[in-house]
């Protein structure tokens, strides 16, 4: 029998190599991270000067970033944004996070409830489930923007005007730039599930009654890479002069029985800063809803009145085919001028 091999001798430098490495390694990814946090900041900065220099008010009361060693998490307290015709977002606390290997991909979620200002309308509060966003592909125009909340409640502020919704179960709005082959286009999605008028003496609550509200809309944008503008109205001017159009490929809004369906149509924004084209629609329950529409003096009665006799003219069954028209800054049914046209964006 051949003689065993000598046992090998222990070497005291593995464990002090492995040692000297794990340290390294940490000292290494500390150092990126903490330089990562510093890109974290100085781009919100950079973000909050921009808004600023473009004529919004940007800010928060506190910030904190955290999150070592492998994400990072922003949380501001009190911020608020404001743009110069009035509307505004507010939240007590937001919490941003996003992963240290994909510092482009951020989640971001309003744990304490939001609160949007209408110009006219007053402040709303709006609590939930849950409140979250998510933003990425910041090369893209536009960038990748999501927004969804579960269990959600509006709650107009005292002495503000009532809101269109009490509560809806789910509410979503997606923004993607399409991919490459399919050319220059970016979708539009929104969708409010299972929302309730309740209580408050808001249209849609008028025309739902206690029934649920639902809210679709398909869109695709063209010209998507002349979306840029350092406001709103520049995005969507520059996007206008380009060519721009939304085609919209279907939606709908029901209120109880009523629903008014778009199969079609094309849209456009025009110098006055007000929506240009037609929709090709879909109608149950019109003149039941017109009428509540006139009741409301969202549109005036008369007006109300022959928008309702033209879609019983044009009714088969408990349904109408009709075309909205949205041309010279007044929307029309069939015939009939019934309100002026969606504003985009005020020109002023």
């Amino acid at each position: 029998m051949p003689d065993p091999s000598p046992p090998r001798k222990y070497s005291r430098r593995t464990p002090i190599v492995v040692v000297a490495i794990t340290v390294l390694l940490i000292a290494g990814w500390s150092v990126a991270w903490f330089w990562a946090r510093g890109q974290a900041q100085a781009g919100l900065d950079r973000g909050a000067a921009a808004l600023r220099e473009a004529g919004y008010e940007f800010g928060w009361r506190e910030r904190k970033i955290g999150g070592y060693p492998f994400r990072l998490n922003v949380e501001l307290t009190e911020a608020r944004l404001r743009d110069r015709s009035g509307w505004a977002l507010e939240a007590p606390r937001l919490e941003g996070q996003a992963f240290l290997h994909a510092p482009t991909r951020w989640l971001i979620a309003a744990p304490e409830g939001l609160t949007f200002v209408r110009p006219a309308g007053g402040p709303v509060r709006v609590t939930g489930k849950y409140i979250r966003a998510s933003a990425s592909h910041p090369g893209d125009t536009p960038p990748s923007l999501s927004f969804e909340g579960v269990g959600l409640a509006f709650q107009p502020a005292a002495g503000a005007n009532p809101f269109s919704l009490q509560s809806a179960e789910r509410v979503e709005f997606h923004v993607r730039r399409a991919p490459a082959e399919v050319g220059d286009e970016a979708g539009v999605w929104l969708s409010v599930k299972d929302g309730k008028g309740g209580q408050f003496p808001g249209l849609l609550g008028r025309i739902a009654g206690d029934k649920p509200i639902s809210i679709e809309w398909d869109g695709r944008l063209s010209k998507a890479s002349a979306l840029k503008g350092g406001t709103w109205p520049a995005i969507v001017r520059n996007w206008s002069a380009a060519g721009g159009r939304m085609e919209v490929k279907r939606g709908g809004l029901t209120a109880g029985d009523a629903l008014l369906g778009v199969n079609s149509g094309t849209l456009r924004v025009g110098t006055d800063g007000r929506v240009n084209g037609l929709l090709d629609v879909s109608l149950r329950e019109a003149p039941k809803a017109l009428a509540q529409i006139g009741a409301a003096g969202a549109i005036p009665a008369d007006r109300a009145a022959a928008a309702a006799a033209v879609a019983e003219a044009r009714e088969t069954g408990d349904v109408a085919r009709a075309t909205l028209h949205f041309e010279a800054g007044q929307t029309t049914l069939g015939p009939v001028a019934i309100a002026p046209a969606p504003k985009v964006y005020d020109p002023d």
